[in-house]
C-alpha cells in the first residue's frame, strides 16, 4: 500500500494478492474452476473494489474508487491494483482502520507506504486486530520513519506462525539431547553436551536466515514463492530423514547452513517494494529479524529443557525422534504436494 498524502487529501495505490481475494470473494471465480481469467476479475471489479473500501477507512476522510482495473503481475501471482482517493485534509497521524481478511486470515497483515505532508516517510504494518489510533504516526520532526515495536512484534508473531520454519527448527532440535555412536543413539550426560549443538544449530539457522532475509530485502537476490514454498518443504523432509538415517554425518552443520538460506526468502521481498529510503529500510528490517530470532529463541528455551528431560526415557528415541521424525516427513509431503499443485490438503 502506498499513501500520498498532502494538507488537501489523500492517494492511495493498493495492491492486493488475487488468491487472498478469491478466498474472500468466491464470486471472484465464476466458473468455479480454481484459474481467475481477466474477463472474471473484470467482471467482479466493482465487488472486488467495494470489498476493499469497506475494510479501510481513514477516520473523517472517506475514500473514494478512482482509475480503471488493471493487473500488477509479481513473482507471486497476479496483484489487483486499486486505487482511492480522498479530498479532504487529512487526520494527524493518519489512522488506518484496516480490517482486509480479518475474517478469513488471522495471521494476514498489510504494509504501508506513507508520505506525510511534511516529506516525512513511513513503514507502517497494519494489523487487522490493531487500534488505528495506536498504529498512527506521532506529529513532529521527532516522529520515526517506522512504527516502533511493529516490525519486531510482527517477525515473533512470523515465526511462532510459521509452521513450516518451526517444524525444521524441531527436526534439528530432536537429536540433540542424543549422542551417535557406533552401537546407536544414547543420552548425552549433561545438560552442557546438549547445549553446545543446540547453540550450533540455532546459530548456523540464524545466521543463514538472516544473510538470505537481508538479500532479498535489498533486492539482491531472489527466488519466486514457487520455488521457495516447496523447498522450504523439502527441507523438513530431508533433516527428519537425517535424524532417521545418518544421511549427513559431520557436514550436518554445512547443510542446517544451506537450508537456512532456504528459510530465508520470504517477507523482505514485501518490503523491498515498498521502496523506503535506506536508512528507513535496514532499520525496519533489523527489528523483524530481531523479531524472528527472540521467536526462535523463545522456541528453543521452550523445547530443548523438555527434551533434555524426557531423553533417558526408554521410549524417547522411538516414540519422540524416530516418530516425531516421521511425522514431519508425512506433514512436509503433504506440503509438498500443496505447493506444488495448489491443492489444499492440511487445514494450515
Amino acid at each position: 500500500m502506498q499513501l500520498q498524502t498532502r494538507s488537501t487529501g489523500v492517494e492511495l495505490r493498493w495492491d492486493v494478492a488475487l488468491r487472498d481475494l478469491d478466498n474472500a470473494l468466491p464470486q471472484l471465480d465464476a466458473d468455479g474452476n480454481r484459474e481467475l481469467t481477466w474477463g472474471e476479475v473484470r467482471a467482479a471489479w466493482p465487488a472486488l473494489v467495494a470489498h476493499a473500501q469497506a475494510h479501510l477507512k481513514i477516520p473523517g476522510c472517506p475514500l473514494q474508487p478512482a482509475g480503471e482495473p488493471a493487473l500488477e503481475q509479481r513473482s507471486d501471482g497476479a496483484y489487483a491494483a486499486l486505487r482511492f482517493t480522498a479530498a479532504c485534509a487529512p487526520p494527524q497521524g493518519l489512522p488506518l482502520e484496516y480490517r482486509l481478511f480479518a475474517g478469513v486470515d488471522a495471521s494476514h497483515r498489510g504494509i504501508a507506504r506513507i508520505t506525510h505532508p511534511d516529506g516525512r516517510v513511513e513503514v507502517r504494518v497494519l494489523d487487522p486486530g490493531a487500534d488505528p489510533a495506536a498504529a498512527s504516526a506521532p506529529a513532529g520532526d521527532a516522529a520515526p520513519s517506522a512504527a516502533t515495536g511493529s516490525f519486531v512484534r510482527e517477525g515473533v508473531l512470523h515465526i511462532l506462525t510459521g509452521y513450516d520454519h518451526l517444524l525444521f527448527l524441531l527436526c534439528l532440535l530432536l537429536p540433540a539431547v542424543l549422542q551417535r555412536t557406533p552401537q546407536g543413539w544414547r543420552p548425552v550426560a549433561s545438560a552442557r553436551q546438549a547445549l553446545a549443538p543446540v547453540a550450533a544449530t540455532v546459530t548456523l539457522f540464524t545466521l543463514a536466515h538472516s544473510l538470505t532475509l537481508a538479500l532479498a530485502a535489498l533486492g539482491h537476490a531472489s527466488l519466486p514463492p514457487t520455488v521457495v514454498e516447496p523447498a522450504i518443504a523439502a527441507t523438513i523432509a530431508v533433516a527428519a530423514v537425517d535424524n532417521l538415517r545418518g544421511l549427513f554425518g559431520r557436514w550436518r552443520g554445512a547443510v542446517t547452513f544451506l537450508f537456512g538460506l532456504v528459510h530465508g526468502f520470504g517477507f523482505a521481498g514485501v518490503l523491498h517494494e515498498v521502496d523506503l529510503p535506506t536508512l528507513d529500510f535496514g532499520w525496519a528490517l533489523l527489528r523483524f529479524n530481531i523479531g524472528l530470532e527472540l521467536g526462535q529463541l523463545a522456541i528453543v528455551a521452550l523445547v530443548v529443557p523438555l527434551l533434555f528431560l524426557a531423553r533417558r526415557r526408554g521410549g524417547y528415541e522411538r516414540w519422540v525422534l524416530h516418530g516425531g521424525s516421521a511425522t514431519a516427513i508425512g506433514v512436509a509431503l503433504l506440503w509438498f504436494v500443496e505447493r506444488t499443485t495448489g491443492i489444499g490438503l492440511l487445514p494450515v
